[in-house]
């Protein structure tokens, strides 16, 4: 194994130590020590990666999202409706660690992804950042509250109430 496969190994172990250890108990109450003994890993691999636990966290939605983005990408979808519902599919199928999180209070840690999805660009004029803005907390709050709610409805439902809002 060379050092970039090692190097992901060792997050990977990290990221399933802490999800699997979130499951048990409360974010706060978990330490770097109990995540690296999880994970069968050094210390100094966690600080080779990461500053904080929620750096785990953050990056392991980031690559869940590159994932999702790639996909759709991929699908040739340009419309913003099926954008909502590849994202709202994506929540789904990954919905024990979304809940997860949300249960655990660290659901904001999801915000910044959503914003690189449609928020603001610096290359944008102001109204057009701004609605950038607009869209991408609202579309955050929109799913915030869908974790809160248990995600009863399906993807597809979801897709067509927020299509409706636009309306």
């Amino acid at each position: 194994m060379d050092n970039a496969q090692k190097n992901s190994y060792v997050r990977k172990q990290i990221t399933n130590a802490l999800i699997g250890l979130l499951g048990e108990k409360e974010f706060k109450d978990i330490s770097v020590s109990e995540i690296t003994r999880t994970a069968q890993v050094g210390r100094i691999s966690f600080y080779r990666n990461y500053t904080e636990k929620e750096d785990i966290l953050r990056q392991h939605i980031k690559t869940l999202l590159k994932k999702w983005q790639e996909s759709f990408d991929r699908s040739g979808g340009n419309d913003i409706n099926e954008m909502w519902g590849s994202l709202f599919g994506h929540f789904t199928e990954n919905r024990d660690f979304y809940l997860l999180l949300y249960r655990q209070g660290l659901s904001l840690l999801l915000l910044d992804s959503v914003k690189a999805i449609c928020g603001p660009k610096k290359e944008q004029g102001n109204l057009e950042a701004y609605f950038a803005a607009f869209m991408s907390y609202g579309l955050y709050g929109w799913i915030d509250e869908w974790f809160a709610r248990g995600m009863e409805e399906s993807a597809e439902t979801m897709a067509q109430l927020l299509k409706g809002m636009e309306q």
